[in-house]
């Protein structure tokens, strides 16, 4: 079973697919590095990422698990690409771009993210959407 602990900046390798379905945490960060972080996600049904904006970070996301809402846009009232996926499907979203995802599904939404560069402070955990705001 995977360790949901942050590994970074050291080398790691993961079997990111049972490392994304047994996370139970809002959001776990597995990796950290100077240029790029890796995190895993669970969505409770009816749940979502939260509209956010990364100005200076892309970001790559792949849904494991789930049927997801995905809407990004140039503001948070403009979100103008709308599109539903689903398990294997991935997710680009440049810098600058507001976005969220939605589990529209009927079991939690398992997710894996890229962000270059990183975004969240090193070996961060979210157990909860709420704990992200303190």
């Amino acid at each position: 079973m995977t360790e949901h602990i942050d590994h970074g900046p050291h080398p790691y390798v993961v079997n990111i697919e049972e490392a994304t379905l047994t996370n139970e945490n809002f959001r776990t960060t597995l990796w950290t590095g100077e240029k790029m972080q890796l995190t895993v996600m669970t969505i409770p049904v009816g749940g979502d990422v939260g509209l956010e904006v990364h100005d200076d970070t892309d970001q790559f996301l792949r849904l494991e698990q789930g049927h997801g809402r995905v809407q990004m846009g140039p503001s948070k009232n403009e979100l103008t690409f709308d599109e539903e996926v689903s398990d294997d499907w991935v997710i680009l979203v440049p810098k600058g771009q507001w976005h969220n995802i939605t589990n529209i599904g009927d079991e939690p939404m398992k997710i894996y993210s890229l962000y270059a560069p990183p975004h969240h402070a090193h070996g961060t955990i979210h157990q909860t959407q709420a704990d992200q705001d303190h």
